[in-house]
């Protein structure tokens, strides 16, 4: 915890200080009483003393006033703020390898499933755009705060051949630059989560697209989607099965040159985390907050309670 005006922590000295004038008061009190009282005769005729509960409202207000000074000197807690410019390009390897059912019920079903999911961590007004990629890559949907847009746009992906990561990549910057610029003429924060399960096959090579989105400041987050085990039916000759391994060393060079973060899913529940940790990382900055009022909310109430128990057990406002 921060605070804005530290220096208004220098009256809690006043606090301890009056907790040590109250101890010094009630030691007196006690030694008076004890030198001038028959304390024989008081046993019989004196009302039973309250004890301990005579301190407990002295002690609630000297802590009540202790939380408004600090409350006082502005207190600020971290938290979670929506970085509502942020822009998010959802590439999605539409390849024929995606047919693979190693991932149930297959990858493409799979990842249609949890990319959706993905919408729903992202705070409203954060711009979302999706490519599609086997062969070529294209602009499913330009970037915006359209969810179903980019959910109609999810489940009308269809498959191909080939797989184009490097022209994916490509794509993704250049939709990131259709979003307009702020009034300072700053490109809002970006990222590319690219999702693909082989190895780039058509276009220009991963290396030149890495350079770009390096050039261009956006790190692409990639998933490496599916099993090492994963096969799909030959489509010219389908009695002939082709194993369609996941190529991660490619998709984690992609990440780590670009800043990005590599993970792998084999399954359907891993990927929907996978897509939650993105969620997180991009929609959201942690920002220092103002955090005074809880500290005068939780001195009222102290005020209060003081208030009540010294009414209820003395009939009399402290």
């Amino acid at each position: 915890m921060n605070f804005l005006s530290p220096y208004r922590l220098a009256f809690l000295v006043v606090v301890v200080a009056l907790v040590a004038i109250y101890v010094i008061l009630q030691s007196r009190r006690k030694a008076y009483a004890v030198k001038f009282t028959n304390i024989a005769l008081l046993d019989r005729v004196a009302p039973r003393q309250p004890g301990w509960r005579r301190h407990v409202p002295a002690a609630m207000f000297l802590l009540a006033l202790a939380t408004l000074i600090v409350g006082f000197a502005q207190p600020t807690r971290e938290t979670e703020v929506p970085r509502e410019r942020a822009t998010i390009i959802l590439a999605i390897d539409t390849s024929l390898s995606m047919m693979a059912e190693d991932v149930a019920p297959t990858r493409i079903d799979a990842a249609k499933s949890a990319a959706s999911s993905f919408l729903d961590v992202l705070p409203p007004k954060i711009n979302v755009g999706l490519v599609l990629f086997n062969g070529n890559a294209a602009v499913r949907v330009a970037p915006t705060t359209d969810r179903e847009a980019i959910r109609r746009g999810i489940a009308g992906a269809e498959l191909g051949e080939r797989t184009a990561i490097g022209e994916a990549i490509f794509t993704s910057l250049e939709a990131i630059q259709s979003v307009p610029a702020d009034d300072e003429n700053t490109a809002p924060p970006a990222r590319i989560v690219l999702m693909s399960d082989g190895s780039n096959t058509y276009g220009r090579p991963n290396e030149v697209a890495t350079q770009a989105a390096i050039d261009a400041g956006v790190p692409v987050s990639t998933i490496g989607f599916g099993t090492d085990d994963g096969t799909i039916a030959d489509p010219a000759t389908p009695w002939i099965t082709v194993p369609v391994p996941v190529d991660r060393d490619s998709l984690e060079t992609i990440a780590t040159e670009t800043e990005g973060t590599f993970f792998s899913a084999f399954t359907e529940g891993e990927l929907r985390e996978v897509y939650q940790d993105i969620g997180s990382s991009i929609g959201f900055t942690t920002e220092e907050v103002d955090a005074s009022a809880w500290f005068i909310g939780g001195a009222l109430l102290l005020l209060l309670a003081t208030s009540g128990l010294s009414m209820a057990w003395f009939s009399r406002l402290p």
